[in-house]
């Protein structure tokens, strides 16, 4: 594997060690390799690891086969895919409602990754999760393309640089924007929800906007500052609207779970691109 990036014109002045350790998080063994190996390039040059780079540079990376692992993934149907978004380093798609993001076992298929898999199979390139989807949401999901990239795009996961909003349809009538800020945690009778537990629960902070008022229902958006499992869905059901066709946190019949990933945006870490994403239809 090769990967060629070039550094966008106002990119600070470093060396080679401190843009593959601290910005591109390259993992030392990896690190390693690519020096003693002499696996860097700049500018079609041969670099030594302090060698000084600025903005313009080209830097190239060699990869070993042995230098990242890759699980095995059975190909799906490559015409199931849209993409709302797509380079050389990651992928964004449009996950249908009722479809897992991915399989829990390598046997296993009819899942999104499967799909995704025959798609970039034709490019000689491979999928990476970054983030998942409940298998009843639907909407954006950001994929890594190669495993070098997977850890940077991780980290702007963790950091909340990869903004998300949602739309969703709640039973009942919200009467103004609210922040809910109850912690979650396991259910520890049933392992497959979450509940609140303000006291032995993990934060958790929600932020619901209104968007239109319904006879017996409310569209809304909704922004997360952290991502906890089935956080939107916990918190809903915790201030007595829980979502339309949730099959866990409510027990009236509806279509479809009425949860939508609406929009996905984030800063390219590699050319500094903005990039923006919009579902669309969405929900409404």
């Amino acid at each position: 594997m090769e990967i060629t990036i070039t550094l966008p014109a106002d990119h600070s002045a470093t060396t080679i060690q401190e843009l593959l350790e601290k910005e591109w998080l390259v993992p030392r063994k990896v690190r390693h390799f690519l020096r003693t190996r002499k696996n860097v390039w700049v500018n079609a040059q041969l670099a030594p690891f302090h060698s000084e780079i600025r903005g313009g540079d080209t830097i190239t990376l060699h990869f070993e086969k042995e230098d990242y692992s890759h699980q095995e993934i059975i190909l799906g149907n490559a015409k199931k895919i849209q993409v709302l978004y797509e380079d050389e380093q990651l992928v964004i798609v449009n996950k249908p409602a009722g479809l897992k993001t991915h399989p829990n076992d390598v046997k296993e298929t009819g899942t999104l990754l499967n799909d995704l898999a025959a798609y970039l199979a034709s490019k000689k390139q491979k999928p990476y999760v970054v983030h998942r989807l409940d298998q009843e949401t639907s909407g954006a999901i950001l994929f890594a393309k190669n495993p070098f990239i997977l850890p940077i795009l991780s980290q702007l996961i963790e950091q909340k640089k990869i903004y998300r909003r949602y739309q969703a349809v709640v039973w009942g009538k919200l009467t103004k924007d609210l922040t809910i800020t109850k912690k979650i945690g396991r259910d520890r009778h049933n392992r497959r929800k979450q509940v609140i537990d303000e006291r032995n629960g993990k934060t958790a902070i929600t932020h619901v906007s209104i968007a239109k008022s319904l006879p017996t229902q409310t569209q809304i958006y909704c922004v997360l500052s952290t991502g906890r499992t089935h956080q939107i869905r916990v918190h809903l059901e915790s201030l007595g609207h829980p979502i339309v066709g949730d099959p866990l946190y409510q027990s009236r019949p509806a279509k479809r779970m009425m949860l939508h990933a609406i929009e996905l945006h984030l800063t390219h870490p590699f050319t500094q691109e903005r990039i923006l994403v919009r579902a669309a239809p969405g929900l409404w």
